[in-house]
This record gives structure tokens, C-alpha cells and sequence, in this order.
């Protein structure tokens, strides 16, 4: 049996997959059809134009819906063994809010200020959901998964936490210049070191939030849903076959 057959650990594989190409079609479209940098662009700038706008829309959506599915199921695990329940509503409303300001920034990067915003509580509310995890892998342990699990999202928080200080202290903010609709930039323009090191902060930032759903597929492995279903006479008690057809 291979490893994406066992339980329903397919599910976050899939949502790694499915992610990953949706940020690598709308760059590469955004690229070829000129519409960004090749070279490190901001992540809302491959998703503001038309074409790629709409492709980017589409599959992030999609990447919204699974990532919500992926914690539900995780979320109904934990509830039928009875512990973490509310820590993990809470991280069920971090990711929520993280997903949801993400697919709606591309289409206000031209305001300046919903984009900060936006973009502020998407990564904010991401760095919070891996970090409150991370803590709940450390309670669910050995319970649910091994130390080796824990100091992997351990990584990938310290990572995240790093990586969202970094975008935001080197995100500037340059007089006379519309930093978030400026979708070309040359080397030698003022500015230009700092916009390469917060947006490739930015693009780590987002693989570090889809990486870090591969810590759940051993822990998704174990779990199986079944339906389970009860079939009744219409006289309560009676204990006669039901047939099929029949009155």
C-alpha cells in the first residue's frame, strides 16, 4: 500500500500539491505575459492582472476550501478523543482568517492600505496558526504523533516567526512612489534591495504555511471515516427482515 492510500492522509498531500501550483502558474503567467518581474516579485503582483488574476482566484479558492477541510478532519479526530477542542477552534479561526484575507488581497492591491492590511493579517494570522500548533503538537504528542513531528513544526514556526519579522521591517514604504502598484523594478532603483528581501519573505513565508500541512499527513494516516448507518422497522420493536419492495 502506498503512503497516500493509508487513512486519508491524500488530503493535505493533495492541498501541498494544489497550492504550490496555484502561486507557480499565476507567476509563471504573470511573467510571460509581462505583468511582473521575473526576478522575486511581490505575491499580490502575480495575481492583480486580469488574466492571471482570475486563475489565481479560482485555485486559491479551492486551496481556502481544502485547507478548512484538512482542519476540520484533524479537528474531528481530536473531538472524538476528547482533548484540545477549543485550542483547536481557535486555530480552525486563525487559519480561517488567514485563507480568506489571502484571497481577497490580490483584488484591493490598489489601496494601499487595505493591501497592508490585508496582507498584515493573512501572514499575521498564518504565523499565528503554525505557532499555536506547533504548541498543540507538542500536547498531542506521543498521543497522536512522535517527537521527530513536533520538532518539524517546530522548525517551520521559528522559520515562519522569522521570516514575518524580516517582511515587515524591510517592506519600504518610499516617498513619491506607489510601492504596491509598482509591479517593475531596476537594480539600481532606491529601494531596491529592500523590496527583494521582503518579497522573497514573502514567498518563503507562503511555502513555509503550505509545508507545514506535510506534518499532518503522518497523523492523517490513522484516521478513517466511515459511515455508519441504522436501519429501523416502522413498528417500534419488530425484529422481521426488512426486504426490499416490500409494503
Amino acid at each position: 500500500m502506498w503512503w497516500f492510500q493509508r487513512g486519508l492522509c491524500a488530503l493535505p498531500g493533495a492541498l501541498v500539491i494544489w497550492s504550490s501550483d496555484t502561486f507557480l502558474i499565476s507567476y509563471a503567467t504573470a511573467v510571460v505575459l509581462g505583468h511582473a518581474d521575473i526576478l522575486i516579485p511581490y505575491i499580490s503582483d502575480t495575481g492583480t492582472e486580469v488574466s492571471e488574476r482570475c486563475v489565481f482566484g479560482f485555485m486559491l479558492s479551492i486551496s481556502a476550501f481544502s485547507g478548512n477541510a484538512v482542519h476540520l478532519v484533524l479537528l474531528s479526530s481530536v473531538f472524538c478523543q476528547g482533548v484540545l477542542v477549543q485550542n483547536h477552534l481557535f486555530i480552525l479561526f486563525s487559519e480561517t482568517v488567514s485563507v480568506m484575507f489571502f484571497y481577497i488581497l490580490p483584488e484591493n492591491s490598489y489601496d494601499i492600505s487595505i493591501h497592508l492590511l490585508g496582507a498584515g493579517l493573512t501572514f499575521g494570522a498564518g504565523t499565528l496558526y503554525v505557532l499555536v500548533q506547533t504548541g498543540m503538537s507538542y500536547r498531542m504528542q506521543p498521543r497522536f504523533h512522535g517527537r521527530d513531528i513536533f520538532w518539524a513544526c517546530m522548525a517551520v514556526g521559528m522559520w515562519s516567526l522569522i521570516i514575518f519579522i524580516s517582511s515587515v521591517l524591510m517592506y519600504d514604504d518610499l516617498p513619491g512612489v506607489d510601492v504596491a502598484n509598482k509591479f517593475h523594478w531596476q537594480p539600481r532603483e532606491r529601494g531596491f534591495l529592500a523590496h527583494q528581501v521582503s518579497a522573497a519573505a514573502e514567498w518563503s513565508l507562503a511555502f513555509s504555511f503550505i509545508c507545514f500541512f506535510l506534518t499532518y499527513i503522518h497523523d492523517f494516516q490513522f484516521v478513517c471515516h466511515n459511515l455508519l448507518y441504522n436501519v429501523e422497522h416502522v413498528q417500534h420493536g419488530e425484529r422481521s427482515p426488512l426486504l426490499a419492495g416490500a409494503m
